[in-house]
């Protein structure tokens, strides 16, 4: 009897749970602009951000200069950063469209494959990125959303966490130089 009660009310947690889940890329399938990662990240962006802490301080700005190329279903996306104390860092995505809006990529600082999928004006992106702090490195989370605005602006918020504990948010505003 006890072992039905255990089992019933951790299927009762499951499912109440469930019904906290964030949402899921398919919902924005018929948003407009329809995003095409492989054309909006083609050529050169400058973009915009700032990342918040947990009680929503801005703890740094920053500006990024990237130059995006593709080749057929392979891209690189070079990324420089400059953050608003004067330092610099460098950040190169190998990426690679496995069809169907799915993404895959891979960069230096990141641990193993980031996953990522399209649907209408959105991308979602998940990935484990080393992050220097203080002289340590640790491995945090990214859950990275990108919203296609219009053909050269998007807008970016991603939620950073370790052990499953919001660190804080990255948000971001690329905008595409024009040809």
């Amino acid at each position: 009897m006890q072992r039905r009660l255990l089992l019933a009310a951790g299927i009762a947690g499951a499912v109440s749970l469930s019904g906290c889940a964030g949402p899921q890329v398919a919902q924005y399938a018929n948003e407009k602009p329809v995003l095409d990662l492989r054309t909006y990240f083609n050529g050169t962006l400058d973009a915009y951000g700032i990342f918040t802490d947990r009680s929503g301080e801005v703890v740094k700005r920053f500006t990024v200069v990237m130059r995006c190329s593709w080749n057929g279903d392979e891209g690189v996306l070079d990324e420089d950063f400059t953050y608003s104390d004067g330092t610099k860092q460098k950040r190169v995505w190998r990426m690679k469209h496995l069809g169907n809006g799915q993404f895959s990529g891979r960069a230096d600082d990141v641990v193993g494959d980031a996953r990522g999928e399209q649907r209408g004006n959105a991308f979602r992106w998940g990935y484990t990125l080393l992050q220097p702090v203080d002289g340590k490195t640790y491995e945090v989370q990214f859950d990275d959303w990108m919203y296609l605005m219009n053909d050269r602006v998007m807008l970016n918020k991603a939620t950073m966490s370790k052990f499953g504990i919001r660190l804080g948010e990255v948000t971001l505003s690329f905008v595409k130089r024009a040809p």
